[in-house]
């Protein structure tokens, strides 16, 4: 590991096998908790910059996945699939050497982090899903893929705006402007465009892990799971969410009330859930 800086967050890069890192930061003292992002966001929108965690007891590790933010592409384009994703979570924890985490994933990272668990649940103290969509299997929806194509396309030719130019939000009108706001400075976090727009192609198309939601009958590790209602974050369906937490053993489902924000918007409300969730372990 090489940190850079003193001051509080500390960030660090984890060297990748054949060239390349992942950028990431520390910050806080206690047990820790490592955040894990969706596909074409960065570390910093796991809680969306909240700092209640480490305010309040806890040491959290937060980096960009491989392709995203200031970590580097990588090294072939087919390479963003859920193994890939889960291998660099492994060489992350062993690198920085942290026998046992909580993780705490949004969507792709949620599905990373789940994986990982089931592969692991030695090294995973509490896991926490944000907003999940995984099924464990690859989408194989013709116009869902079709969609995600097209964003990848955007990207490649037009940049962050050729993105929002083949998006077509599926959030209810007062929700719009806020949403492409959001995706837009997400968007612009990046370091390589190209390479985002690769993991968009692939991670849909991935399996995260096998046995579908049967297999999450075997999960031994305390989780909460956060969803969205539909009409607010279709993309992530709260169905999924409301499944995991119909197998998922020792589970807590946490959803925002009808009509307001979703609770995975709100970086403080989501990081203070999180904190009693950990409180009561």
């Amino acid at each position: 590991m090489t940190t850079t800086g003193d001051a509080d967050p500390t960030g660090f890069e984890v060297p990748l096998p054949g060239g390349g890192r992942l950028a990431g930061q520390i910050a806080g003292a206690g047990a820790t908790i490592l955040l894990l992002h969706g596909v074409t966001a960065t570390r910093h929108n796991v809680v969306q910059g909240s700092r209640h965690l480490e305010r309040h007891g806890h040491r959290v590790v937060a980096y960009d996945a491989r392709g995203h933010g200031d970590s580097s592409p990588a090294p072939s384009p087919e390479a963003y699939e859920y193994r890939d994703l889960v291998g660099d979570l492994e060489r992350l924890l062993d690198d920085l050497e942290l026998e046992r985490v909580v993780l705490a994933g949004s969507s792709m990272g949620a599905a990373t982090a789940l994986a990982f668990a089931l592969e692991h649940p030695e090294r995973v103290d509490a896991l926490v899903q944000v907003t999940p969509s995984s099924r464990g299997a690859p989408k194989d929806d013709a116009d869902e893929l079709a969609a995600w194509d097209s964003l990848a396309r955007g990207l490649r030719e037009g940049g962050v705006e050729g993105f929002l130019d083949a998006w077509e939000p599926r959030v209810e009108e007062r929700w719009r402007e806020s949403v492409i706001s959001a995706t837009r400075q997400r968007l612009e976090a990046h370091l390589h465009l190209d390479a985002v727009a690769d993991a968009v192609e692939v991670v849909p198309r991935s399996r995260a892990w096998d046995g579908g939601l049967d297999a999450l009958n075997t999960l031994n590790v305390p989780t909460l799971v956060v969803g969205s209602r539909d009409d607010s974050d279709p993309g992530h369906p709260l169905e999924v969410a409301m499944a995991y937490a119909e197998v998922i053993p020792q589970v807590e489902l946490a959803v925002e009330e009808e009509g307001e924000s979703p609770l995975a918007w709100q970086g403080a409300r989501l990081s203070r859930t999180i904190a009693e969730f950990l409180g009561v372990r």
